[in-house]
């Protein structure tokens, strides 16, 4: 956690510029005693809770079903809010980006994938990152802050809104599932994207199974174990590399958790079968990790892990010192891993014309600091 603490996060109970208390992010007991203590019962939470979650709503004043008087009383005291959008843009391919802003003025990127079978949200954790892995983009923006759970709900439910998805539909959606993937550690952040993930599978709620909801780690092995015991959401691992010496300088968290006790934590991580496995993510450096000795020796290192491997074309940013693998190469590798009976798809790159693209999220607000930077002295 940076030094500039809780006090600035959009959180659940941060008092907003009129005083007023947001409601975002309460987890249901909270929620319960917060309405407790303005003397209403409990059966009252569970009216929010839908109004909130389930139906998208925003304005008190449009809960029919609670009494006037006490929908003026939560207006008084309570909001109901989103980040804002400080930008929106949407690629040729479908793909819908949103920056999103904080009332301390810090800001984060949240990505809509539509496919034929399914629409995935790209979440955000952290503004920034705090792991510096050399490939990604998103590693090279200093970590600020962690986000708090109405922070993470928030990009669900703004999500939500552009998407015109309430009530919460329950066949079709167009937001089906979430990705922990977008900018930051997840388990760097443990407790509040735990808190936001429980109101998100709330079946009373937004309503997306935890099936349907994969978190993305680099690797924070003890946290691996307390995410399956308590959340046991899909697991998806930043790999990356076959070994330390190569790990340890594309992703630095490796000389912390090398490879041999990351994949143990893998291994015990509950629920896994050959129906619901392990994804292991591999982005394609050229001359790096990508020769067919590498596609074996991934093959060895997943023995007897149920697991997939998604191989993730290198998506280009300026400065970055990688090209991406040949077209040849990468179809070579993931042959390899396919012949050894590990499913090994090559990711179709996404929304790469509004930098959207795995590894390329970054904050505009950093973007722009740094071109007026250059500019200055230039």
């Amino acid at each position: 956690m940076s030094s500039l603490g809780h006090a600035q996060q959009f959180e659940p109970g941060a008092a907003t510029a009129d005083r007023r208390l947001n409601l975002v992010g309460l987890s249901r007991d909270e929620l319960t005693a917060e309405l407790a203590s303005i003397g209403a019962p409990p059966f009252r939470a569970r009216q929010l809770w839908h109004w909130i979650y389930h139906r998208g709503v925003t304005d008190f004043a449009a809960m029919s079903s609670l009494a006037k008087d006490f929908r003026a009383r939560l207006a008084e005291r309570y909001v109901i809010q989103r980040p804002a959008v400080n930008r929106a843009l949407q690629s040729v391919d479908g793909t819908r980006k949103w920056l999103l802003a904080f009332p301390d003025g810090q800001e984060v990127e949240a990505v809509h994938i539509p496919e034929s079978d399914r629409g995935t949200l790209c979440v955000s954790s952290q503004v920034g990152c705090t792991l510096t892995c050399r490939f990604c983009h998103t590693g090279t923006q200093r970590l600020v802050r962690n986000l708090s759970a109405a922070e993470i709900v928030g990009q669900v439910m703004l999500a939500r809104d552009a998407l015109g998805e309430w009530p919460s539909p329950q066949d079709g959606r167009l937001l089906s599932n979430i990705v922990m993937m977008g900018m930051g550690e997840p388990l760097y952040n443990y407790d509040n994207v735990a808190k936001a993930l429980k109101i998100v599978m709330d079946g009373e709620g937004i309503s997306i199974s935890k099936r349907r909801i994969t978190l993305s780690t680099a690797g924070v092995v003890p946290m691996i174990r307390r995410c399956g015991a308590e959340l046991n959401v899909n697991l998806a691992i930043s790999l990356h590399a076959v070994t330390d010496e190569i790990r340890d300088e594309i992703v630095p968290i490796n000389r912390k958790y090398p490879i041999a006790e990351l994949l143990d934590a893998c291994r015990s991580y509950p629920g896994l079968n050959n129906a619901r496995r392990i994804t292991f993510e591999y982005v394609m450096l050229r001359d790096v990790n990508d020769s067919p000795a590498d596609a074996r020796a991934l093959v060895r290192l997943l023995k007897g892990i149920p697991a997939k491997v998604n191989l993730i074309p290198f998506n280009p940013w300026p400065g970055s010192p990688f090209e991406c693998s040949t077209d040849e190469v990468i179809a070579q590798f993931s042959q390899i891993v396919f012949d050894a009976g590990y499913a090994s798809p090559v990711r179709t790159p996404r929304g790469q014309d509004i930098m959207a693209a795995c590894g390329q999220l970054k904050s505009e607000s950093v973007r722009l600091r740094a071109s007026q930077r250059a500019a200055a002295h230039g």
